[in-house]
């Protein structure tokens, strides 16, 4: 069962950053896509950035120029980093492989932005 694990999450001020990771138990250099998820209290997971195995990206429009994602497929790993954060970027961080999902969701990690 491959087994995610993210971690970078913390406390935060508004304007301030982050740097998420993401570890993957095992390869992805066969996975095509790799996307960052958040989840807000009382709402859904929603994707805000994915990476392809050549190199494509696609932000949600909420994050688009402030949350660059990257990989590194001999690390097993993705990393988002967040620059720039607002109040409403306070969420639970996901990665996961495929459009959609390609695994079992890992715990996540906790990224809060308040003064």
């Amino acid at each position: 069962q491959v087994q995610l694990a993210e971690s970078g999450g913390g406390w935060v001020q508004p304007g301030g950053s982050l740097r998420l990771s993401c570890v993957v138990s095992e390869s992805i250099f066969s996975i095509v896509v790799m996307g960052w998820y958040r989840q807000a209290p009382g709402k859904q997971r929603d994707k805000v950035a994915s990476i392809t195995s050549d190199g494509r990206i696609n932000y949600a429009d909420s994050v688009k120029g402030r949350f660059p994602i990257s990989r590194d497929n001999a690390k097993k790993a993705v990393y988002l980093q967040l620059n720039s954060l607002k109040s409403e970027d306070t969420a639970v961080y996901s990665c996961n492989g495929g459009a959609t999902g390609l695994w079992a969701w890992g715990q996540g990690t906790k990224v809060t932005v308040s003064s």
